[in-house]
């Protein structure tokens, strides 16, 4: 007989890329291995459209409303699974009434994360909301699972303050799906950045790089970034695109040489490299801060690079602007180590293993 797990998450499948990368792309293979998938997510398409926007305090009071029946129903048949899989929080305020509840049934608990988020953190259309949030909430949650996935060994080692079952899972990429077929058809060299509107902010600490770069390079560059919103510099014409799931794969495809800067403070060392992932993935070349997990993911001058002042930024992206045979080097590396230690294949039957070592 197969076992039951429900997954619990905020967005509908296909929407977060928290989620996607993080379980979504494992639920067939779990389904293929003795397990019955369930999934309930709280926000649908609809509240999509309002949750992040400024006001609007009426529709996210109902969707408040909603999501409470939503986990109740859940809570009512807890009882009927094996494994409740929590992916961050089961609602998006303050409250662990539901995750508390959840792990007094017969279900075993698992907690997934991939942020450091028992640090305040709350989206710019909702701030004057603050108050419904609680980050150390995530404490509670931590105590109340039985098995902690955790996206570095940073997140594990906060983890392990309150639970002793906790397994270091990378977020990770499918390599089926994520591949480069073509390459960038324009005469210039392409330096991109994909991620949202949270965390454009990063992207403003390269302004003085873009600009120098612009004026050193001129059309034998150009800026792409990926983004819910665009992103503007005076004196540096950006080539924006909207994300889109149809066409992300295309969209990275453009990307010559991927860059990933950070601040190095707590909320980033909690972070799991995610955009760089992507970048290596496609055989694009990453330059990333030296931040966090990132340290884990590159290997000076093998598969990408490491740069943290805007001097270091400007030489190593003009070194590789200047060497197409380092770049292509550096690309073909990155992809390889995606496929050995970052990717679904390389992963896929730890899942397997971790669930049934937690039902034996």
């Amino acid at each position: 007989m197969k076992k039951k797990i429900l997954f619990i998450a905020n967005h509908r499948i296909g929407r977060s890329p928290g989620q996607r990368f993080r379980f979504e792309q494992y639920l067939d293979f779990i389904e293929e291995n003795n397990f019955e998938v369930h999934f309930s997510n709280i926000i649908s398409e609809e509240d999509d459209v309002f949750l992040y926007q400024k006001g609007k305090y009426f529709k996210k009071a109902n969707l408040a409303r909603k999501t409470w029946g939503i986990r109740l129903k859940n809570l009512a048949n807890a009882n009927n699974y094996d494994i409740i899989f929590i992916f961050r929080e089961a609602l998006l305020t303050g409250s662990t009434y539901f995750e508390k509840k959840f792990a007094k049934s017969k279900a075993k608990i698992i907690f997934d994360f991939d942020d450091a988020i028992w640090l305040p953190n709350v989206s710019a259309g909702n701030k004057t909301l603050q108050f419904f949030k609680n980050p150390k909430k995530t404490d509670e949650i931590l105590a109340s699972s039985d098995m902690v996935f955790a996206g570095n060994q940073f997140l594990a080692d906060y983890a392990s303050q309150f639970c002793k079952n906790v397994k270091v899972i990378p977020t990770t990429i499918d390599t089926n799906y994520h591949i480069r077929k073509k390459q960038n058809n324009s005469d210039s060299i392409c330096i991109g950045w994909t991620g949202t509107q949270t965390t454009l902010k990063y992207l403003y600490l390269l302004d003085n790089v873009f600009k120098e770069l612009s004026l050193k390079y001129k059309n034998k560059i150009y800026f792409k970034v990926i983004c819910d919103v665009p992103f503007e510099l005076k004196g540096v014409e950006i080539k924006n695109e909207k994300w889109c799931k149809d066409t992300e794969i295309e969209q990275l495809e453009e990307i010559d040489i991927g860059i990933m800067p950070l601040l190095d403070d707590e909320w980033s060392q909690g972070k799991c490299g995610f955009k760089g992932l992507q970048y290596m993935a496609m055989n694009s070349v990453a330059l990333l801060s030296p931040v966090g997990v990132n340290k884990e993911i590159i290997i000076n001058d093998y598969n990408g690079f490491l740069v943290q002042t805007n001097e270091e930024w400007i030489e190593k992206l003009s070194l590789l602007i200047d060497n197409a045979e380092l770049r292509a080097r550096l690309g073909s590396n990155a992809r390889k180590t995606i496929e050995e230690k970052y990717s679904v294949n390389a992963h896929k039957m730890r899942y397997i293993n971790y669930f049934n070592e937690l039902l034996k």
